[in-house]
């Protein structure tokens, strides 16, 4: 009896990427929603959550042999790796060259050769319709001069002399039309909120870093030859704006009646993300460690900030060491200046801070601390902890919650 259920890729996944243990470790970390609104796959970054998102019509990654949807996720993997996703959006938009430069330095890895559709034997697999699967190969079609294993800069820079050439005699462009099998449409979503990309960066570091571990762990890496390893982790070290990050979180924290409405439908993924109607009033906390560990310059520089950040939300200070300090406790309000004073010099314990959150009515909950302490109890609404350099490379506890680094520069 034929099996008339949709594909779920979610189902799937673990088994697909049994011989590849760190991208089933990075695979448990990005959302993945079926959508006839695609006619292949895509990844993109949310821009209401920052989280990434790889979109598939299980039409299309139904009909894949298992090599090739293999092939596929490691295909969108390597998207948000290489921060394809996270790319700002140009004025006028991502040219065509720039996808087709992202695609050669992805498919030109040595392992994804023979992974791809459009390199199934006998043939490349066909579209809906008959049309042959295409895509942007080094060293093969238009592109058989160039070689493989070169970065997207590389690319870029040969493509737009092939185009200079061709636009000299008196041709178009050498490209033609579309030649790959996944959509980019998605990518640089963020694009007019550069702070939703710093924090699905941050995610991202931290989901990769998480991978890695896992990958080492089982003593492998899959087909991940060492020279990506090494450019992969070298991308662990690269810092993020923690103000747009700071500043993004109050905005995604602003309490609000979302209800779908055609009045403000997201036009790009209209099946994905429906519009939504949106009532912004932020109630946030921050809970500010008391122990010495965490100096003065640190809060200083978190003070500042947040006096900038007044006007759109409002915020209460919320001491606390292995206790809070309730009469401590006081709402900071648009356009007053408070300068930082110490007032309890305990120890630390986040299940204080955390439990005077639940009970009150706080759409975030900001955590100013060194993080030398247990893991806390869950949060009822979205927490982020900030803390230094030195802490944040090697904290107490792991979180999957976002952990940022102020840097009192």
């Amino acid at each position: 009896m034929p099996n008339d259920k949709p594909f779920d890729l979610n189902m799937h996944t673990a088994r697909l990427l049994m011989r590849e243990p760190f991208f089933a470790a990075l695979s448990r970390r990005i959302d993945k929603i079926a959508t006839d609104s695609v006619p292949t796959a895509g990844v993109r970054v949310n821009p209401d959550t920052a989280q990434f998102e790889m979109f598939y019509n299980p039409k299309f990654m139904g009909a894949l042999k298992d090599e090739h949807k293999q092939g596929v996720l490691m295909h969108e993997f390597y998207h948000i790796i290489f921060e394809h996703v996270t790319t700002r959006k140009p004025e006028g938009g991502i040219r065509r060259i720039d996808n087709i430069a992202m695609d050669l330095a992805i498919n030109g890895l040595s392992e994804m050769r023979g992974k791809l559709p459009c390199e199934a034997d006998p043939g490349p697999v066909l579209r809906e319709g008959g049309e042959p699967m295409k895509g942007c190969l080094p060293g093969e079609g238009k592109f058989a001069e160039l070689p493989s294993d070169q970065t997207y800069e590389w690319y870029l820079a040969a493509l737009e002399k092939m185009e200079e050439e061709s636009e000299k005699n008196g041709e178009g462009s050498p490209f033609g039309e579309a030649d790959d099998f996944d959509v980019h449409d998605g990518f640089g979503e963020g694009g007019g909120n550069d702070a939703a990309n710093e924090i699905a960066k941050e995610r991202l570091k931290e989901a990769v870093k998480k991978a890695a571990e896992e990958a080492d762990k089982a003593g492998s890496w899959g087909t991940v030859s060492g020279r990506m390893r090494k450019m992969i982790k070298d991308r662990l070290t690269t810092k993020v704006d923690w103000k747009k990050m700071l500043r993004y979180f109050v905005r995604t924290s602003q309490r609000a009646d979302k209800r779908s409405t055609p009045r403000r439908l997201n036009k790009r993924f209209p099946k994905i993300h429906p519009g939504k109607r949106v009532r912004r009033q932020a109630k946030i906390a921050i809970s500010i460690d008391q122990s010495g560990s965490v100096d003065d310059g640190m809060l200083a520089a978190f003070y500042s900030e947040l006096d900038n950040l007044a006007q759109f939300a409002e915020f209460t200070v919320v001491p606390f060491d292995t206790e809070v300090a309730k009469d401590k406790v006081y709402v900071w309000k648009k356009g007053e200046r408070r300068k930082w004073e110490r007032v309890m010099c305990g120890g630390t314990c986040f299940d204080a801070p955390t439990k005077f959150v639940n009970e009150g009515k706080f759409d975030g909950h900001i955590v100013l601390t060194d993080m030398m302490a247990p893991k806390p109890i869950a949060s009822k609404c979205q927490r982020m902890w900030m803390t230094t350099q030195e802490y944040a490379r090697n904290p107490y506890f792991t979180t999957s919650e976002v952990v940022v680094a102020i840097d009192r520069k």
